[in-house]
C-alpha cells in the first residue's frame, strides 16, 4: 500500500521551539514477545535527505527492511541500542523495562541528545529527557522510523541467534512473539531461560503454571499488548 514518507517536521519544531541542536528518535520493538528483550534504538539523523523507501519497519518486508538496515547503518549521524532482559521485564513491568532500555540506548549515543522525538502517546522515558511524543512517529518522522528499522532488524538477528539453541522454538522466525510453533513447543519443553515468566502465557500451560513470577508492586501496564499475550491466534 502507498504511504506518505517520512519528514523532519517534528524535529524542525524542535529545533525552532527549544532550541534544541542535536535530537534523537527512538522506538522499541519485542514490547509484546514471550520470549527475548524489549530492545530499543536511538537513531541521530540530522537534517539530510533519508533513504529511498524508509518507513515504519512493519510497514517493510524482511528483506527490504535489511536493505534498509545496512543503508542506516552509515547514513544515520549516529545510533545505539539498549536492551531491558526478560527478568528485567518480569521484575520492573514493561513501562519501566522500557525506559531503562531507552536510557541505555540514549547513553550509549557519542553526544547526548538535547531532545527527543518517542514513538507513541506514552512518554515512558520522563525527565530529564525533554521528549515530544508522536502517535505513529514511525512513520512520519525520519529519525524515528530509521530507530524502528535499526530495532527490528537486529533485534531479529537476536532472537535468530537465540533459536540455533533452541530449534523447537523457531525464534528465527517469530522472533519471540506468540505463533502456533512457538506455542507447541512451550506446551512440549517449557520456557526457555530467555522467557518472560510474569507473562499470562503461562496461565495455559498447566505443566509450566507453577514457574509464573508475580511481582510484589502489580503494573497494570505489564501486560498490555493487545491480546498478543494469550493463545489467541
Amino acid at each position: 500500500m502507498p504511504y506518505e514518507p517520512p519528514t523532519h517536521t517534528v524535529e524542525r519544531s524542535l529545533r525552532a521551539t527549544t532550541g534544541a541542536k542535536i535530537v534523537a528518535g527512538i522506538d522499541e520493538v519485542g514490547r509484546g514477545a514471550w520470549a527475548g528483550p524489549v530492545s530499543v534504538c536511538a537513531a541521530v539523523t540530522g537534517l539530510r535527505r533519508p533513504p529511498d523507501g524508509l518507513t515504519d519497519s512493519k510497514l517493510l518486508t524482511p528483506k527490504r527492511r535489511s536493505e534498509l538496515c545496512e543503508v542506516l547503518g552509515t547514513w544515520v549521524t549516529s545510533y545505539a541500542l539498549g536492551h531491558s532482559s526478560p527478568e528485567e521485564i518480569d521484575d520492573l513491568g514493561m513501562t519501566a523495562a522500557l525506559r531503562l532500555a531507552a536510557v541505555r540506548a540514549l547513553e550509549a549515543l557519542p553526544v547526548r541528545p538535547d531532545a527527543v522525538i518517542l514513538d507513541g502517546k506514552h512518554d515512558y522515558l520522563g525527565a530529564p529527557w525533554r521528549v515530544r511524543t508522536v502517535i505513529k512517529g514511525d512513520q512520519s518522522c525520519i529519525a524515528v522510523a530509521a530507530a524502528s528499522v535499526i530495532a527490528k532488524v537486529r533485534r531479529d538477528a537476536l532472537m535468530a541467534e537465540l533459536g540455533l539453541e533452541y530449534a523447537g522454538f523457531d525464534f528465527a522466525s517469530n522472533a519471540g512473539y506468540p505463533s502456533p510453533t512457538h506455542r507447541n513447543a512451550l506446551e512440549e519443553y517449557g520456557p526457555t531461560p530467555h522467557h518472560r515468566l510474569s507473562w499470562s502465557y503461562l496461565d495455559a500451560l498447566p505443566r509450566w503454571r507453577h514457574l509464573k513470577k508475580v511481582r510484589v508492586a502489580p503494573e497494570a501496564a505489564a501486560l498490555e499488548a493487545g491480546g498478543q499475550l494469550g493463545f489467541d491466534f
